[in-house]
């Protein structure tokens, strides 16, 4: 089977991610396109013996680039056409029909209830969303909260298939080998209380929340925040008129695998400095540096990131996690669900730093349900289904 992945841009975030693990994975012969920016992912991509190709986009108005997807999808003869993330979702849907390939699959990676990929959901990008909804087969959402978020919309269930994000859990497995060596690098003293935060550092991650909770703890309190985003200036000035400036750390962006990227966003080397370099900037390094991993963003679809702290034996704190949220009640351990708001983190935070850091750091068995190769059979199971299905139109009301 030939897949081709067709994608917005490949620079560092939880969607591209997502496509480096599952083509390491899926069972097909894979290539990708990204519209626009082939950054860090796309090389790890590379690296790891997949094809990408950039094809260049200059804005989401250019039109110049449909020919070109058409093309590229033409010459590769592909089975199955797989649209990531809203822009590649619209053009890479029509390009696919253009070039005669009726089994096209999309995956809505980040649909809130009033935003999309961080933006403000409006009756435009909604009305476009829904007009691509018509060129493909299947829509996959990463959880059971996201296709509820479609049908509303419109979108029937039969288009619809849940296929859960997924995690190389060995990879998080605590190390405090690597625990040390990350406090090292960031300057993080051997005892003080780390908090966690992953993710884009956009105004609906809310990570101002963490930052203010923090300026209500002990001065042993520190903060990680991991990502890069245009928010990052305006959570800077905040830690100053907060007087945490010296306990709080940006990380920016950083890899899942040993190697990775450094804070500046260039690859990391072979010297002796670049390897303390790289496990700073290694994610798995950086989540068992930490204490506890707190998200106060009101609204996820999914909530990879607490997925990956709980297997690294980390205790989570989260306002939305659909990730957390679908699991059996009895299995959602190690982790809380806490109001988006300075006060109640703060009075969270502050009981587990009385309890202290947990001498055994070992994953909760909840964490198999998000297997990547769990996910990557899921999907199969999708692609052999728009293979031999009839095609059917949605009709949005």
């Amino acid at each position: 089977m030939r897949v081709l992945h067709i994608i917005t841009g490949l620079g560092m975030g939880g969607a591209e991610q997502q496509l480096r693990l599952l083509l390491r994975h899926v069972p097909a012969t894979c290539d990708v396109l990204t519209l626009t920016n082939a950054g860090t992912v796309a090389r790890g991509i590379t690296d790891d013996g997949t094809r990408v190709t950039d094809l260049g986009m200059a804005g989401n108005r250019d039109l110049a680039v449909l020919p070109r997807l058409v093309r590229q999808i033409r010459a590769g003869r592909y089975d199955v056409v797989h649209t990531h993330l809203y822009r590649a979702c619209l053009y890479g849907r029509i390009a696919a029909r253009l070039a005669g390939v009726r089994a096209v699959v999309a995956t809505e990676h980040s649909l809130g209830d009033s935003q999309l990929e961080g933006r403000p959901l409006t009756s435009g990008v909604r009305a476009l969303y829904l007009a691509g909804e018509r060129l493909g087969r299947v829509t996959v959402a990463v959880s059971p909260a996201v296709g509820a978020r479609r049908n509303r919309w419109g979108v029937p269930w039969q288009r619809i298939r849940v296929v859960p994000n997924g995690i190389d859990a060995d990879r998080f497995r605590f190390d405090p080998a690597a625990r040390a060596a990350a406090r090292a690098q960031l300057g993080l003293p051997e005892d003080a209380f780390v908090i966690g935060g992953v993710g884009r550092l956009t105004e609906g991650k809310r990570f101002d929340v963490l930052l203010r909770a923090a300026a209500q703890l002990p001065p042993d309190v520190r903060v990680l925040l991991v990502g890069t985003g245009p928010q990052e200036p305006e959570l800077r000035r905040l830690a100053g008129r907060l007087g945490i400036v010296e306990r709080v750390r940006f990380a920016g962006e950083t890899a899942h695998e040993d190697g990775g990227v450094g804070s500046d966003g260039r690859l990391v080397g072979d010297g002796n400095a670049d390897r303390a370099r790289r496990a700073a900037a290694h994610l798995p390094s950086l989540l068992a540096a930490m204490d506890t991993l707190a998200s106060p963003s009101p609204e996820e679809a999914f909530g990879l990131a607490l997925v990956e702290g709980l297997a690294c034996g980390l205790p989570v704190l989260y306002a939305s996690c659909p990730a957390i949220e679908g699991l059996p009640r009895g299995e959602r351990t190690n982790s809380a669900y806490c109001a988006s708001d300075p006060d109640s983190f703060a009075q969270v935070l502050y009981g587990l730093r009385q309890s202290g850091p947990s001498p055994h750091r070992t994953a909760p068995a909840a964490v198999r349900h998000y297997s990547i190769t769990r996910s990557a059979g899921r999907l199969m199971d999708v692609y052999a289904s728009v293979l031999s299905g009839p095609n059917q139109e949605v009709n949005p009301r």
